[in-house]
C-alpha cells in the first residue's frame, strides 16, 4: 500500500513548486496553488518517500509510474481548465494527477486499465475528501461515452496515434494533451473546434505505452 508513514512536507512541496515548476515557466496561478495543495507525499510508495519530490517519475507498480511533478503542472497548463469544466483523465495511475485536476475543475473522470491502481487510488482520494472524481477500472482508450462531451481530456499513457474515439468525445471547443509515439514521444495538445481538429506538438517526452484496444489498431 501506499499509505504507510506518511507525514505532511508542505515545506518540500513548497519548493518543489518554486524550483521545479514555477522557474521552469509555469505560469498559471490556479495550476501552481493545485500542485501546492495536492500532497504528493502521499501518493509515492511508502519505500520512495525520500524521493516523493524529486525531479522525475517514480515507479507505483505494474510497470506504470507517477509523473514528474514538471510534466504533471505543464500537461494541466496546457489544457487550461475552467472551475465549471468537465474532465476526462485517461490513466488514473497513482491519483496524483487526479486530485491535481479535482482541485481545478468541476468534475473529473478518471479511467484506470490496471484494476489495483485504480482500487488503490479511488481508496486514496476518497479518504482525502475529494467529492467530484469518478472513477472506472477498464479500458481507457474507450473513453467515457455515456458522460461525454468533455471540456479537457488529459491522457497519460502513449498510444501510436491519437485514438479518434477519445477525439470523438471532446466538446466543441475542448482540449485534449496526450503523449503520442511508440519511440520518440511528443505531447500534443488536440483541439476540437466543430468538424475541425487542430493538432499542436509541445513537449518530448516518455510515458508508459497505452494499453487496451488501442493496441490492436482499433480506435
Amino acid at each position: 500500500m501506499m499509505l504507510g508513514r506518511f507525514r505532511e512536507s508542505p515545506r518540500e512541496r513548497e519548493l518543489m513548486v518554486r524550483d521545479q515548476i514555477e522557474r521552469r515557466g509555469i505560469r498559471d496561478k490556479r495550476v501552481l496553488d493545485a500542485m501546492r495543495a495536492v500532497p504528493r507525499e502521499r501518493f509515492v510508495d511508502k519505500d520512495d518517500l525520500e524521493y516523493a519530490f524529486y525531479d522525475g517519475p517514480l515507479s507505483i507498480g505494474h510497470g506504470q509510474t507517477i509523473s514528474q511533478p514538471y510534466i504533471v503542472a505543464y500537461m494541466t497548463e496546457a489544457l487550461a481548465i475552467g472551475s465549471a469544466d468537465r474532465v476526462l483523465e485517461i490513466g488514473t495511475g497513482s491519483g496524483y494527477q487526479t486530485a491535481v485536476l479535482a482541485e481545478l475543475a468541476a468534475e473529473v473522470y478518471t479511467i484506470e486499465i490496471v484494476e489495483d491502481l485504480a482500487e488503490r487510488a479511488q481508496a486514496l482520494l476518497s479518504e482525502m475528501g475529494y467529492t467530484n472524481i469518478h472513477f472506472r477500472a477498464g479500458d481507457g482508450s474507450l473513453g467515457w461515452p455515456e458522460a461525454a462531451p468533455f471540456d479537457a481530456i488529459i491522457v497519460t499513457a502513449a498510444p501510436d496515434d491519437v485514438p479518434q474515439r477519445l477525439v470523438s468525445q471532446l466538446a466543441d471547443g475542448g482540449r485534449m494533451i496526450i503523449p503520442v509515439g511508440s519511440g520518440e514521444q511528443y505531447l500534443e495538445l488536440v483541439t476540437r473546434r466543430g468538424d475541425k481538429v487542430d493538432r499542436r506538438e509541445l513537449l518530448c517526452v516518455r510515458f508508459v505505452p497505452m494499453t487496451g484496444q488501442v493496441q490492436e489498431g482499433d480506435t
